[in-house]
């Protein structure tokens, strides 16, 4: 009994030192006296004891690591800080994670000076405006030469960013300047098209109004004539016989109530006269025809 008592305890101790868990985020490598022995995928595993067996872990999750701020001496002679953000993670099968492990030393170190290495190569072949104007260009060969580097470490580049490129202050602000004179420039362009457009449009409108305006007397002149021409007719229709003798009368009432004076010539009545004054001639005699 005494045996017993001694043994059971030490075989739970052994055990819960034998038993190793694995989290999803994680892939394990067991190793036996130092060498590699298997494979651990999530979940709990059982290792030999008293350093026997040793398990490894390695994280598969996305990281990140900065290649931190460098000067680097662009084309054109300038020094010029850049940052950049590099994004990777461990492949999830064995043999990548046996590379992690066993084929890189530190690999978050490494990814970092690679990363500094491969920004001065590719941006000391760039003036400063071409690397401040072309960021994509710079981060797809940053993530190419990134990605064929690293190709036999056993992780995988998710993508590269650029943060930022600062120029030397006095090249910065210069550049500001121009940036200043640049909008001055449009805005001024802005104003002259729109100042042109308004005096275009005024334009347009005078000449719709002297259009309006021009045909609107020629309606008029129309419309005069046309009243003229209706009364001449209608005058050459109905205003014969009685009618012009109406009229005649009417003259001679108007005359006289106005006092006026009416001069005779020699052979001429009175109401012949009147009917001249009028505008009333007398029709056409008929030629008398001789019965014989």
């Amino acid at each position: 009994m005494i045996a017993l008592y001694i043994i059971v305890p030490i075989v739970i101790i052994l055990l819960i030192m034998s038993l190793r868990t694995v989290r999803p985020t994680d892939r394990g490598l067991i190793e036996r006296f130092g060498k590699y022995n298997r494979f651990a995928n999530p979940g709990l595993h059982f290792i030999l004891p008293f350093g026997i067996e040793r398990l490894v872990r390695q994280n598969i999750t996305e990281m990140m690591v900065s290649s931190e701020k460098k000067e680097i001496i662009t084309a054109d002679s300038l020094n010029a800080s850049v940052d950049s953000n590099v994004y990777f993670k461990v492949k999830t099968e064995e043999e990548n994670v046996k590379k992690s492990v066993y084929g890189v030393f530190s690999y978050r170190e490494q990814i970092v000076a690679l990363a500094k290495t491969t920004l001065r190569n590719i941006i000391g072949t760039m003036t400063l405006k071409e690397a401040n104007s072309d960021r994509n260009k710079i981060n797809r060969d940053l993530y190419e030469q990134l990605a064929r580097e690293t190709s036999n470490w056993g992780i995988e580049i998710v993508r590269t960013e650029l943060k930022e490129i600062e120029p030397p202050p006095a090249v910065q602000e210069v550049m500001n300047s121009v940036v200043v004179a640049n909008n001055q420039k449009v805005a001024a362009q802005d104003f002259a098209t729109a100042t042109e457009t308004k005096a275009d449009g005024e334009r347009r409108a005078a000449i719709k109004v002297a259009e309006g305006q021009k045909q609107a007397q020629i309606l008029k002149a129309e419309g005069e004539a046309q009243a003229i021409k209706l009364v001449n007719e209608a005058a050459n229709q109905y205003f014969v016989g009685n009618a012009q003798l109406l009229r005649k009368l009417e003259a001679v009432e108007k005359s006289l109530a106005s006092n006026s004076k009416i001069v005779l010539p020699s052979g001429q009545s009175l109401v012949n006269v009147i009917g001249d004054l009028a505008g009333v001639t007398n029709a056409p005699k008929k030629p008398d025809v001789n019965m014989k």
